[in-house]
């Protein structure tokens, strides 16, 4: 019900606050600032269209009461052609550009550059209509008069424009907040009364008074990089209306085309430069606040990529553990049972002989060599003992791998330097898996004649550090990828890589026009647990 009561009353509710507004700014019109004539534009572009019938009636009104106040003739022929048809050809102007999606707003110089535009077009049309209506009523006036006449009433108009609409659309539509008023207000106290008193000054005593125009755009800047297009409309508002009351006030009279014109060319530029710093400060806002979501997006791609590479190291831990419990379960079980079966056997030779059945003993005999080896390989793929037994050095230059090669033809070259006991149990089980696989891949599909592995063990800032270097002579990566292994091995490169990052290391391939260079850089994430009192090499 409220709702509805205000609204019906909003038309005459505005009408009379129009209408008082009007009367105020009446008596400060003067050639080449009509501060009315922006009141009337800043309204009709505020106002919806179904008010604007309220307020051209109350500015008409208001205008014939004004007229009557100082006592000028109101004749019914020309107030009609004289005072009715200007405020109808601005809305009719208006309405005509708000269907052109004209909007009141001054957020980004585009947005100011069109309402200026706008307010050109209309003040244009609106002048060469009274310059029409006047030369109408009075035939008999010069040419230059009427040419004078519409200069003066164009750039005031258009300066009325600049003047009042800013204050209105920050008044009315696009209110600060309440930490920008306070600021604002506190700029206003310390930098524009101060500026504005100065200026004052030069205006009543200085020898050219013109300089205080000049100088009156040093507030407007200030307020226009500090406020954006807020600061210079309330700035450019005052400086004017101060300096123009100012002269009016010393008798110096109407200043002068020239200093209307360098407020009209400055204002224009500095509401667009603050409606520029706005928007630079809105977008660096929005930087801002993008770069603030992308550093918690990274956080948790970071905190993510760490649970993975935890759980990856978890699952190789945990496969490692199955293995090496694996490989004690077949070395008890299956190795004892077949040792057993040798020793039963070896008891039973005599007895076989004398039956004569010795090939079926040396058949059972082979049949048990054959278990044992496949059984050992099947161990050492499972849980290299090697490494237990020797150590990560001694295991990869005297160990399978080099039995492996040299059964192959191939040439092992090591350079082996560093401390492996720096490393923990995951990392030193990796290097040698990652060795282990390239020796196979080296003797099953290279075709190599030689192959180099260097191995780099220390401390560095962020730990211990293990750096492989891995070089053959053969035929390189082939065209089409092989498919992964299903015999029990390893799954070639994909697995090696697979198995590094897992332990948050690198891996690298680096063909080359003869072989293949792989690199792998490793970061212990502890001391290994062996490590003693002793001196550290390369510390």
């Amino acid at each position: 019900m409220r709702v509805n009561a205000l609204s019906r009353f909003a038309g005459p509710l505005f009408a009379l606050l129009y209408a008082a507004a009007w009367i105020l700014l009446w008596p400060t019109e003067q050639p080449y600032w009509v501060l009315p004539f922006g009141l009337r534009f800043g309204a009709l572009l505020l106002m919806r269209t179904r008010n604007w019938f309220w307020i051209l009636g109350a500015e008409i009104l208001a205008s014939a009461f004004c007229e009557w106040r100082s006592g000028l003739p109101i004749g019914g022929a020309g107030f009609v052609l004289g005072d009715a048809p200007e405020p109808l050809m601005v809305a009719a102007c208006l309405w005509l550009l708000r269907r052109a999606h004209l909007h009141a707003s001054l957020n980004t110089p585009e947005d100011v550059a069109r309402l200026l535009l706008s307010a050109m077009v209309t003040a244009t049309v609106a002048t060469a209509g009274n310059a029409a209506m006047m030369a109408s009523l009075h035939p008999a006036a010069p040419v230059e008069m009427l040419g004078t006449t519409f200069g003066s009433d164009l750039l005031g108009n258009y300066l009325g424009v600049l003047l009042v609409v800013p204050v209105m659309i920050l008044m009315f539509r696009e209110r600060p907040t309440q930490s920008a008023l306070a600021e604002l207000l506190l700029d206003g106290l310390l930098v524009m009364l101060p500026s504005l008193a100065i200026l004052v000054t030069l205006a009543e005593y200085s020898p050219q008074p013109q300089f205080a125009r000049v100088l009156s755009l040093a507030p407007v800047l200030f307020f226009a990089f500090r406020h954006g297009w807020r600061g210079a409309g309330l700035a450019m508002l005052i400086t004017s209306v101060g300096l123009n009351v100012t002269e009016d006030m010393i008798g110096r009279g109407a200043p002068t085309a020239a200093a209307h014109l360098f407020l009209a060319v400055a204002g224009t530029g500095t509401l667009m430069l603050g409606a520029a710093t706005d928007a630079l400060r809105r977008s660096s806002e929005r930087v801002a606040q993008q770069n603030t979501h992308l550093a918690a997006a990274n956080q948790r791609l970071d905190q993510l990529a760490r649970q993975l590479r935890d759980a990856a190291r978890g699952n190789l831990q945990a496969e490692e553990d199955l293995r090496k419990h694996m490989a004690a379960e077949l070395h008890d079980e299956l190795g004892q049972n077949l040792t057993a079966i040798q020793t039963h056997l070896k008891l039973a030779q005599q007895r076989l002989g004398n039956a004569g059945l010795d090939d079926i003993g040396q058949s059972i005999n082979g049949i048990l060599g054959h278990m044992r080896r496949a059984l050992h390989k099947m161990l050492d793929s499972l849980r290299p003992s090697v490494l237990d037994e020797f150590g990560l050095l001694r295991a990869l230059d005297e160990g399978p791998v080099r039995d492996m090669l040299t059964a192959a033809g191939i040439h092992y070259v090591t350079d082996l330097r560093g401390e492996p006991r720096l490393l923990d149990d995951e990392t030193l089980t990796a290097i040698y898996r990652v060795v282990q696989e390239s020796a196979t891949n080296v003797v099953r599909h290279s075709g190599a004649k030689e192959l180099k592995l260097r191995l780099r063990i220390g401390l560095r800032d962020s730990g211990p550090v293990a750096i492989l270097d891995i070089r053959d002579d053969g035929t390189g990566l082939p065209a089409t990828p092989r498919p992964i292994r299903t015999d029990g091995g390893g799954r070639g490169l994909q697995g090696m890589s697979d198995r590094i990052t897992a332990l948050g290391g690198i891996f690298r391939i680096h063909p080359e026009p003869i072989g293949l260079h792989l690199r792998v850089l490793l970061r212990s994430t502890s001391i290994g647990t062996h490590i003693g009192n002793f001196p550290i090499p390369g510390r």
